[in-house]
């Protein structure tokens, strides 16, 4: 039986699917080498936290730890779960997150705790990450600040082939520090029909202040935490623009 799930991703699962497979770890496997693989030993168990579709648990199950991945979007999961038999996938909400097991390390990559929308929640993922953390784990995590948001506001971005056309744009309103991604996806049905089918979607985020994090973690009980940025992690491509890289231990 299908798992209810309310996430924006849903309704473009197939989308974000096709089109972001395998374009942010290149650019972040240089950051993620050195702050989170060279950290953790093969063979530990570690939590994909805001999986979506397995891009990053790939590569965290290629380095041999036993891996959870963990996302709000059941459609994410289910496509995961085809392509990634050796994980072990959750239909779960990061605000909600309930996991009887301990990990070693926990990592939630691509700004995806951007999505959190109110610094209040965002404490309260920090949270439910420590609770599920072994003494001593480690926690990585990325996240866009303002910078990030600024680039290529109310443009479209088009990618089109032969049974694909999506159109991306985003909007950041800097007084409310709320931005909001549209996307619309036309995607055609096979024969004999032929017909375009329309799937539109808006994905929120909010953008923190790093200072804000940094005390949000510490109330959470993370003691030990580094805030980097994206090119001194090693990051150098656009998706680096604005974002920071956080390293916690508790």
């Amino acid at each position: 039986m299908a798992i209810e799930s309310d996430s924006p991703y849903d309704e473009i699962a197939g989308m974000y699917h096709r089109l972001w497979n395998d374009w942010y770890l290149p650019a972040a496997l240089p950051a993620l080498e050195r702050l989170f693989f060279s950290q953790v030993a093969a063979g530990a168990k570690v939590l994909d936290l805001c999986c979506g579709s397995g891009h990053v648990t790939k590569e965290l199950l290629a380095r041999g730890y036993e891996v959870t991945g963990v996302d709000a979007s059941a459609p994410l999961i289910e496509q995961a779960r085809r392509d990634f038999a050796g994980a072990d996938f959750r239909v779960q909400d990061a605000r909600r997150l309930h996991l009887d097991e301990r990990f070693d390390a926990v990592l939630s990559t691509f700004d995806s705790l951007n999505h959190i929308l109110t610094l209040e929640e965002l404490g309260t993922v920090f949270a439910r990450v420590k609770d599920v953390l072994a003494a001593k784990g480690l926690f990585v995590f990325d996240m866009n600040l303002e910078e990030a948001y600024s680039a290529d506001l109310h443009r479209w971005s088009v990618t089109v082939d032969d049974v694909n056309v999506t159109l991306v744009r985003g909007e950041y309103d800097t007084d409310t520090h709320l931005a909001e991604t549209e996307l619309i996806w036309f995607s055609k049905a096979p024969l004999p029909g032929n017909l375009w089918r329309q799937h539109r979607s808006v994905v929120a985020e909010r953008c923190y202040l790093q200072p804000d994090i940094l005390l949000a973690l510490s109330e959470a009980g993370f003691s030990h935490t580094e805030a980097i940025g994206a090119a001194e992690a090693g990051m150098n491509s656009e998706l680096g623009l604005g974002r920071v890289f956080f390293r916690c231990r508790l």
